[in-house]
């Protein structure tokens, strides 16, 4: 009997792991597993790899926490990212909108611990997803945030040159840049 209530009791651990991969993959409630994850990952890079279920999970694992108050929560969201940027191929998916905010939000936690490491990250991701203008209006907020004017202002009309989506945003971005406001975009404009 006792060999029976093991193996029941297997199997219900079993498929109650294997419900809340598949949960978090749809993005329809947060897995009871808060610290490693690896089930899921493993499901997204064996079976669909795409930029929509990466950034689904990043942002489900964002929302455990703060990242600026939680070193913990820092390094495992760095981590976590990486492994997306490295799974995810930039010939394929430049063109994808998901992928484009991958990489901007891991250069977002890259400049809390090293901004020379931002740097390079918010560099990428400008070369790879240049036509969303997100990508530019994110790295120029970084230099503004750095105190490089000249660079934030620099990157702004360059994004208007290569004629990066949505205009607007690059036009308000700037408007905001020579009213000398702190943010380029407030989260309503975003």
């Amino acid at each position: 009997i006792a060999s029976i209530i093991n193996r029941v009791r297997d199997l219900k651990n079993k498929y109650r792991n294997e419900d809340n991969i598949t949960d978090e993959l749809n993005c329809t409630k947060i897995s009871a597993d808060t610290t490693d994850n690896s089930g899921t990952v493993n499901h997204i890079m064996m079976t669909t790899n795409n930029p929509e279920d990466w950034l689904c999970f990043l942002l489900r694992l964002e929302k455990k926490g703060i990242p600026q108050m939680d070193v913990n929560l820092l390094n495992r969201l760095i981590g976590r990212y990486s492994q997306a940027v490295t799974a995810l191929p930039a010939e394929k998916h430049s063109q994808d909108e998901s992928y484009a905010r991958i990489l901007v939000r891991f250069a977002e936690l890259k400049a809390l611990q090293d901004p020379e490491e931002a740097r390079d990250q918010f560099h990428l991701a400008r070369l790879n997803c240049k036509k969303f203008a997100f990508v530019h209006v994110a790295f120029a907020q970084f230099e503004l945030s750095q105190g490089n004017m000249k660079k934030c202002k620099q990157l702004l009309q360059k994004a208007v040159e290569c004629s990066a989506v949505p205009l607007e945003m690059l036009e308000t971005a700037l408007q905001n840049f020579h009213s000398q406001k702190k943010q380029l975009l407030s989260d309503e404009e975003k």
